[in-house]
This record gives structure tokens, sequence and C-alpha cells, in this order.
């Protein structure tokens, strides 16, 4: 969770499987004119927002699920097989929760900053996806003279104090998940405890190869990973302790999604334990003593779409490839521990795309944003979006062939150019959504679709 949030109007603004094709969004792409969007036709796009949302996220807690089981099977019966299982499933969770992160940034229940929504669902998602991460807090690490730090919560057999100034102490004699809860962004954004990344580093273990500021030999290879030994979970020291880290992490991330999933869910509405009550707010659904929460058609919108061009634009354009590509450090790119950062890339791209198009795994979930553009509208975001597919398509590509994000990112590799092109048609798209919320008579500027914090890469 690298972005802090902005506000538009009087709501907070609030994250690819396979490219769909630049005509997108199925059947309901035809042109609309200039006529004005009806409040019927609002709440068509929204809910078809709400039903990509709920297939969404009913994969990305179907896929923790498996991932949970898969480490209870490790922490039963720690092989290098089950290892190896554990670690394709985390992989494979990335895949469906990747596409989630286009519905941040829109006051929603994933990461809402203030009123009800923060209230009722407790805003997750720094639980979940918080990054970059001080592997330091967690576990021991070598540097590039081979030698291990210590004082982390893995080996500290009683409290254990983050660094930071406002720290707080937390027991972690036994380490759970409301112990590691506890500890998550504990005296800086940094001290990353939980979510998927917490448990990528804990299955990986670090991945310094390679390092623009430090030539060290831990790791090599531009297609290697993390490569923590199996003796970690078995004869090492604490290596009961890590698996029970595995275990409290992953149990804590089913738990999260399971509840950010409930908002969702279109066949009850439950406003006390918050089952479908943030998606019957969306929808302007929700009567008698709910009522008041219900959103208005407009506001949701505008959220909804400055929400979505600040994520492509400067959480995914800036913060997750800019930033990386003009340190050059393998320590900005996201999930540096797997070198999973080309499918995080491509996923949540993919993500932008679903809800712009109104498509899920390739298939139309009903009327879209999209669909409602001008055809002037629409040919300048396919241009984009057919030139960011390529580009996103070679960083997968050469991921997997060739050279991992953190070797494409290294100055002199002939790929870098592409990443800071894509990064470039990405910061377009973003720009583009002021367009799209003009066609549903909501007003924003380039302002608010950029995160006013977002790190300045020319420096």
């Amino acid at each position: 969770m690298k972005l802090e949030k902005k506000i538009v109007g009087s709501l907070a603004l609030v994250s690819a499987l396979s490219f769909v094709g630049c005509g997108g969004g199925g059947s309901d792409s035809s042109d609309t004119g200039a006529s004005a969007i009806s409040a019927a036709e609002k709440k068509e796009v929204l809910t078809t927002y709400a039903d990509i949302a709920l297939a969404n996220y009913t994969d990305a807690l179907n896929d923790a699920i498996a991932l949970q089981s898969a480490i209870d099977t490790f922490k039963a019966s720690p092989t290098e097989e089950n290892l190896a299982t554990a670690k394709t499933a985390w992989l494979s969770a990335r895949e469906s929760y990747g596409t989630t992160e286009i519905f941040r940034l829109s006051n929603g229940p994933v990461d809402a900053e203030e009123g009800w929504v923060l209230t009722l669902y407790g805003a997750p998602e720094g639980q979940m996806n918080a990054w970059p991460l001080d592997e330091n807090m967690i576990d021991y690490t070598t540097d590039a003279d081979g030698n291990e730090t210590s004082g982390n919560i893995i080996d500290t057999a009683g409290v254990f104090t983050p660094s930071g100034s406002e720290a707080s102490s937390v027991d972690v004699t036994n380490i759970t998940k409301e112990a590691l809860a506890a500890l998550n962004e504990n005296g800086g954004d940094a001290n990353v405890a939980t979510g998927y990344h917490a448990i990528e580093f804990l299955l990986w273990g670090q991945d310094q190869d390679y390092n623009s500021f430090v030539d060290d030999t831990i790791t090599n290879g531009a297609l290697a990973a993390g490569e923590r030994p199996l003796t970690d979970f078995t004869s090492a020291a604490n290596a009961d302790r890590r698996l029970d880290y595995l275990d409290a992490a992953s149990d804590l991330l089913v738990e999260d999604l399971n509840n950010t999933l409930a908002a969702w869910v279109s066949s009850e509405t439950n406003c006390t334990t918050g089952v479908g009550c943030y998606r019957g707010a969306l929808l302007g659904e929700l009567s008698g003593d709910d009522a008041a929460k219900n959103i208005a058609a407009d506001d949701a919108l505008r959220d909804i779409f400055a929400g979505m061009g600040v994520f492509i634009k400067s959480e995914l354009a800036n913060e997750r490839m800019a930033v990386a590509v003009y340190t050059p450090s393998e320590e900005d790119e996201h999930s540096c521990f797997s070198d999973n950062t080309h499918r995080d890339i491509a996923t949540n791209y993919q993500g932008f795309v679903n809800v712009l198009k109104g498509v899920y795994k390739g298939s139309s979930q009903g009327t879209s944003f999209y669909s409602k553009l001008s055809a002037e509208d629409k040919s300048s975001i396919d241009q984009l979006i057919a030139s960011i597919d390529t580009r996103v398509g070679t960083i997968d590509s050469v991921a997997k062939s060739a050279y991992h994000f953190d070797y494409q990112i290294k100055n002199g590799n002939s790929n870098q150019d592409n990443v800071k092109y894509a990064h470039y048609d990405m910061r377009d798209l973003g720009d583009k959504m002021v367009d799209v919320a003009g066609r549903f008579g909501i007003t924003l500027s380039e302002d608010d679709v950029t995160d006013s914090e977002e790190t300045d890469v020319t420096k």
C-alpha cells in the first residue's frame, strides 16, 4: 500500500489475467452519441462494477483458501515438494487478487478512510497487500558480505518492539494472527507484518539479484528469485516459528478477503454484519434505517473514476513501475522476493481494463463505462490500450523467458525503455478518466486523477 489517499468532492478516493482486445466490453460497446446519461443507465454501469467486484473477490478468496491449505500441508510436512506447492499456490493467489486492486482508492470497503464504510469494513487493504516491507522486521536477512541480521519477530520469543519512535510493543511469544495484525505498519508504513508480501518473503526469502548500489552474490541469475532453504523450516533455529508465522498470516489473509467479499454479495443485505451493505449503498437500494447510507450515483461515479485514474497513473505506472525503473533497484519492485512483479503489472492493468470495459475473464458482465463513450473517446482510449497491451505483454513474456522485471529495469538492458514507455502510456490512460467522467456529467481535472504525494521520479 504505497499511496496516500486524496479527497475529491466530499468522498475519499480509493487495485489481469488475460488481456482483452482493444474493442472490449462485449455486446454493449455501441456508440451512444452525446445524449445525457440517465439515472437508470448510471445504475446499470454501477451494477456491472459491483458484479465484477463480486466475481473477482470470490476468486481471490478461493485462491487464498487454496494457499492457506497448501501452507497447512507444508506446516504439517515441511518438504521440498510441499514448499514448492505453497509457492505455486501463492503465485496463483496473486493472479486473482491482482485484478481486484482497481477497486482501491474509491472509498470502497477495501480501503475507505472515513465514514460508515470505514467503520463497518475496517479498510483491510493495508493488512492484505501493504508494500514495500522491511523484511528485517520479520526474519533474518543476509547482507552482501554474508552477515545475518537479528532482532526480528521470528527470533524474538517474547515482547517485540518495531522500529519507529511511535511504535508499540507486541507479545509474540506465540505468533498469532492477532499479534501480526497488531504489528502491521506499527511504527511506520514499512513495518509490514501481514498479507501477501509477508507470506512471499517467508516462502522465498531475499532476492538481492540485482542491486544497483551493492555488488553481491547472494542470489544469481536473471531468472532466479529468492532461494530460502528448506532448512529454515526444518532444522534451523526458529523453524517452528516460521511455520507458525506462515499459518497465522494465511489465516488472517483469508479472514480479510472473506470480510471484503461480504461487502459485495447480492443475495442478502445486512448493515449490522456488513454483508451486502456496501453493494446496496452503491446501488441506492438500502431502505429503512439504512437508507441514509445510500451513495448518490454521481458521488459513487466520481470516486470510482478518480480512483481508477489515480490507481493506474500514480500507483501502478508511477510507484510500481517508474520508481523502480528510474532508481533502478529491485527493492522498489512490487513482488521482489518471488520476482513476480511482471504479473503484478499485468494483472493490475487488466483489472483497470476489466472495470472500464465491463468484462471479467474476457466475458461481458453488463453495461460498461466504455460503452457510453463517444466514438472519439473510444478511439483514443483504444489506441492507448493497444499500446499498453503490447508493452505489458512484452514485460510479461520477457520475464518468463529471459529477464525478470528486476533485470528489465537495469541500466543498459534493452527492455528498460519498454517499461518506461508503458509507464507513459498508463499515465495518459489515467488522464483519460477525466473524459470518461465528463461523459457521465461529472467534472474532474487531471489533478483529481493524480496523487498529490506520488514519488517524483525526475529527482
